[in-house]
């Protein structure tokens, strides 16, 4: 019997703003958003399968990795991070109050600006990370001198066209 290639199921979504804090911009209007147990994947090529149901909803320019040890965030794009195997704990906003805790078949919506860094993960832990209509992304750490200009850029980084999961979904719900 074949296993099927992926069911995408009505998610509960868990939405948080995650404001600025100082070295970190985060994003002041648009929530993350944490899709729980959104895809049954197959235990093979489940990667493969996050990063073409992305791409179907113009999510691309897609990498197959974990989550950077260390504080990063983007200010001319937003991510979405799919996980195809394994655990991982992700602090948002540089907040030691704000972890979200991610599994095989959850998604995590990050806007441009906020802060994150794997804080903690199984051996096995793999994800799919994906930017709106191939967006290229820039890294930025908290370091003096990168504001005021990421904040200029996070102002400027247009609402995706599409939910990355759904296609018109939860993103166009909480992101106006």
């Amino acid at each position: 019997m074949m296993e099927p290639a992926f069911i995408i199921t009505q998610s509960r979504v868990l939405v948080e703003l995650v404001k600025e804090n100082g070295a970190f911009p985060n994003n002041n209007r648009l929530p993350y958003l944490l899709y729980k147990s959104v895809f049954e994947l197959p235990q093979k090529k489940a990667g493969t399968v996050i990063k073409e149901i992305f791409a179907s909803h113009g999510w691309t320019n897609a990498w197959k990795n974990g989550i950077y040890p260390y504080h990063h965030y983007h200010s001319i794009t937003h991510e979405v991070l799919g996980v195809y195997r394994g655990t991982c704990d992700v602090m948002l906003g540089a907040e030691e109050d704000r972890i979200v805790h991610l599994e095989k078949g959850d998604v995590l919506l990050i806007p441009a600006g906020v802060a994150h860094r794997n804080v903690g993960s199984s051996e096995d832990f793999g994800c799919v990370g994906a930017y709106p209509n191939g967006m290229e992304f820039d890294m930025n750490y908290g370091r003096p001198g990168e504001r005021p200009q990421t904040d200029r850029n996070i102002e400027q980084v247009p609402l995706p066209d599409t939910d990355p999961v759904y296609g018109n979904g939860p993103l166009q719900d909480y992101w106006k």
